[in-house]
């Protein structure tokens, strides 16, 4: 694929700032328009500021309610009232009743009758609130103890020690593994299942606030690579009973609990353990109501890492088969097995990878998911029966979202591509019926001078390997002229940077950059998202080496070019990319003018646990890589230009790793500089956002142009 992407005009008018990174002034308004859909069970539903309108399978929409009806009959039960209806939850697929989150309680309000019911009050300060429509219980936390909030107005209390130390109900393991809660409900409603962890062992890293009158230690827990790591059990609490157990897993030392799920009956909990190495997994069987081990259903090995990101699901017609997630042939495919652990089919195949599942269709007995089996910049909806027979359901091109109906019979399409900034389609998931159009967007960029944008692939540092870069021209280019260049660059794996949505997922810090006179390039190099497992490990134990191999490959394609000045070259990147353009700048200093790293990465010990190790085994385990890979002994090879920019409380690549290289430096005597955002954590949101990336522009303006 090499394509290019032209839709500059002389007579349009130019950004600014705040038209192009979020947390601008007018930033928003230059979003390409968006409706918000949601299904009450295989009835679709619009979502509006003031109202709900109700969508046939034409188009067609009717009110179904207005804010003013909710407001009114909220007041008369003496609710807070809502300033919008755009996130309301239809939960109860059989009853007319709309959901609310008024922050203190859970709130239905019959649209028929104007029925308000309370699905329980819920504390102050509280997190993590996990409605259960089976029930109408609510799970949250409140100082790391869980409580659940019942629709009479009790509350019961399930834990009564939590602290920093021991947490209930909260995601663990650092949020890896695919985790992003730490409540389970079963699918009836009689259990919930809730993550326990215990991380009194773990070294406590003193971040500081510095808004108070004597700046104060804000402890969090950050247990660093081949250091002592937390402890996780999950308990699982009867609601009729009302007595908690445990799943007798045995030791919780260096073992991670993931991919926690129910059986339809509710009579079983299954959950893929992981060895620390994070080279082995299973899928294992507990009984709920005893907690007792019923059976390891399967094992998956590799010899460098498993990775388990979704729970099986069970199919809704037999509930005797489910369907798992597994890389195990090399690209994440679907596999068909029984209660058993028997695989019974490999339902999708080739090296392409599925992206997400977003459900079933009930009537064809069929899965719909997203892969990108097209092209690897894309990603479009398909479905596959229990024959691995596929089809395709959507136009074939861009980057595509499904939200699929109860049944599975229908489907809100919603997708753009480098030529469109946002379409939304209904669509049969079945038979020959054509896509309703619910909504064209127009391009909010028509009116500026937007660059031209080109990708296409080089071959990587290897030789063989595809890799997929964008290309974005100065504004009012000029052939004849010489620009400087500036790569963007994030590197790391579970993620990516070009892609066939709009503009090429380009980020408008680009497009400002290239309206200032740079020529901008970003690369997706070999350790990125969405290639197969043999690409992603390929930085297997030495994170950061291949990687800038592939982005010297792409340096070498700009300075073929002949509006490139091969002495103007800079690099920037946050987080993964923060460490790639640190390492760039050290391992290749003659290459390298400037160069500004955000939030980086400098020594891989410094990183937690289950990210770090999982791609860099222990410091103790694999001391040459850690030692390859370090910035630290490279601070003396500083030539150009650097400025390290950090939060002042980064929580994920915490502040040591910046003041460390900074110190390495002052030691080897290099010069880099350094700003901060104290009291921000990993990344700058709102009005900091935009003067974070005015600085990064300043600071190449002053540097490189």
């Amino acid at each position: 694929m090499a394509v290019s992407t032209n839709v500059m005009a002389q007579d349009r008018q130019l950004f600014t700032i705040d038209d192009l990174i979020p947390g601008g002034k007018t930033y928003y308004s230059l979003v390409p328009e968006n409706a918000y859909y949601t299904w009450w069970g295989n009835q679709l539903l619009k979502q509006e500021v003031e109202r709900v309108m109700k969508v046939d399978a034409d188009g067609k929409m009717d009110v179904l309610f207005s804010l003013a009806d909710i407001n009114r009959w909220l007041r008369l039960a003496g609710k807070r009232e809502l300033r919008h209806l755009l996130y309301t939850k239809f939960v109860f697929a059989d009853k007319t009743e709309v959901l609310f989150d008024l922050n203190d309680e859970h709130v239905a309000v019959d649209w028929t009758s104007g029925e308000v019911k309370s699905y329980g009050a819920i504390k102050d300060g509280s997190e993590n609130a996990d409605f259960c429509a089976a029930n109408g219980m609510t799970a949250f936390t409140v100082a790391h103890n869980l409580y659940l909030a019942h629709p009479d107005g009790k509350v019961s209390s399930l834990s009564l020690d939590g602290s920093l130390d021991l947490v209930y109900g909260e995601s663990v393991h650092r949020n890896e593994f695919g985790i992003e809660k730490g409540t389970f409900w079963s699918p009836k409603g009689r259990r919930l299942a809730f993550y326990r962890m215990d991380q009194s062992m773990v070294t406590t890293y003193p971040q500081v606030d510095v808004s108070a009158r004597v700046a104060e230690l804000v402890p969090d827990k950050y247990p660093m690579a081949g250091m002592t790591s937390h402890k996780v059990t999950v308990g699982v609490y009867d609601t009729q009973t009302l007595r908690t157990i445990y799943l007798d897993a045995g030791d919780p030392t260096d073992r991670y609990f993931t991919n926690i799920a129910w059986s339809p009956d509710e009579e079983s909990i299954y959950m893929i353990e992981l060895n620390r190495d994070q080279n082995h997994a299973q899928l294992v069987q507990y009984d709920a109501t005893t907690g007792k081990k019923v059976a390891v259903l399967f094992d998956e090995r590799n010899s460098k890492y498993v990775e388990p990101m979704h729970p099986i699901q069970f199919l809704p017609w037999d509930d005797t088969k489910f369907i798992y997630q597994s890389r195990k042939d090399g690209y994440l495919h679907i596999y068909l097995y029984n209660t058993k652990g028997e695989q019974l089919a490999q339902l999708t195949k080739g090296e392409w990878e599925v992206m997400s599942v977003a459900g079933f269709n009930t009537k064809t007995k069929s899965i719909v998911y997203t892969s990108n089996a097209i092209h690897p910049l894309q990603q479009n909806i398909f479905s596959v029966d229990m024959r691995g027979r596929i089809t395709g359901l959507d136009n074939g091109e861009g980057w595509h979202n499904v939200q699929l109906s109860q049944s599975g019979s229908m489907m809100v399409d919603t997708y753009s591509s480098p030529t469109v900034a946002r379409n939304i389609d209904l669509t049969p998931t079945q038979g020959k019926g054509k896509p309703v159009r619910l909504l064209t967007a127009a391009e909010p960029w028509d009116r500026f001078r937007v660059p031209e944008m080109k990708v296409g692939s080089l071959k990587a540092a290897d030789g063989v390997t595809d890799v997929y870069y964008r290309l974005i021209l100065p504004t009012d280019f000029d052939p004849t002229k010489r620009y400087p260049a500036v790569i963007y660059v994030y590197g790391g794996p579970h993620a990516h940077n070009i892609d066939a949505s709009r503009h090429w997922g380009v980020r408008g810090w680009d497009i400002w950059m290239a309206q200032q006179g740079y020529v901008m390039f970003c690369l997706d190099n070999r350790g990125s998202e969405h290639r197969g497992l043999a690409f992603e490990q390929a930085t297997f134990r030495q994170l950061g080496v291949e990687e800038m191999k592939d982005q010297i490959k792409g340096v070498e394609y700009l300075k073929s070019l002949p509006y490139v000045d091969a002495d103007r070259i800079g690099v920037h990147g946050w987080s993964f990319g923060g460490f790639m353009t640190t390492s760039l700048m050290t391992t290749y200093p003659e290459t390298f003018k400037v160069g500004v790293a955000g939030g980086p990465v400098i020594d891989w010990k410094y990183y937690e646990v289950m990210y770090g190790e999982r791609y860099m085994d222990t410091p103790q385990s694999n001391p040459e890589g850690y030692a390859k890979t370090s910035l630290l002994g490279k601070a003396g090879n500083l030539k150009g230009r650097l400025l390290v920019i950090y939060g002042g409380n980064d929580n994920t690549c915490v502040p040591q790793h910046t003041l460390s290289f900074i110190r390495a430096c002052i030691d080897a005597d290099t010069y880099p500089d350094l700003f901060t955002y104290p009291g921000d954590e990993h990344n700058m949101m709102g009005t900091d956002r935009i003067h974070l990336h005015n600085k990064i522009t300043q600071y190449f303006n002053d540097y490189l142009k």
